[in-house]
């Protein structure tokens, strides 16, 4: 099985509820699926192999959207990423499974800043809102810069999101 084929369920499931949904809008497979309601922007992980990684890939994009979720195509494999340890903030993230061609929820994906938190990453879900709105507004034809930025001050500089690691956020760390 390829990623490709958890798309269309997956975009079905993500429309059904109202959601704008937009496909490796980067044309780079950085972000899998991005969907959009109101302000309110989502991120899914697709992954058919490798499963062991995923919660920390989508912690990594979490700077971009206000919940993500993982998509895989078998509940066993859904069962397998719920039952590994994560960090703490690795609990707000959904986990979803394929069933005969629809998506079936394991954990419901939770807001990454809760109330009350501060967003560690308000740059990144700018910039990533405001691609979105040029998208929305001129379609795919109009250049845009899919550039991903840095996501703020981690630690004493700023890094790419690619260098970010659980362990820089004390709150994060998994249990021994």
């Amino acid at each position: 099985m390829l990623e490709t084929e958890l798309v269309p369920p997956v975009q079905a499931h993500l429309a059904a509820q109202g959601y704008s949904v937009y496909v490796n809008p980067d044309g780079a497979d950085y972000f899998d699926i991005v969907v959009r309601r109101d302000t309110e922007v989502g991120l899914v992980e697709l992954k058919v192999a490798d499963w062991k990684t995923v919660i920390v890939q989508a912690l990594r994009r979490r700077g971009w959207g206000d919940w993500v979720a993982v998509a895989v195509p078998r509940r066993s494999l859904a069962e397998k990423i719920l039952a590994r340890r994560t960090a703490p903030r690795g609990v707000r993230v959904g986990v979803w499974y394929l069933d005969v061609g629809e998506v079936r929820v394991l954990r419901e994906a939770a807001p990454l800043v809760a109330a009350g938190e501060v967003d560690p990453f308000p740059e990144p879900k700018r910039w990533l809102a405001e691609r979105l709105d040029i998208v929305d507004q001129y379609g795919v034809a109009e250049p845009v810069n899919w550039s991903v930025p840095d996501a703020g001050r981690v630690g004493p500089h700023r890094r790419s999101s690619r260098d970010w690691r659980l362990e820089e956020f004390p709150e994060e760390r998994p249990a021994p």
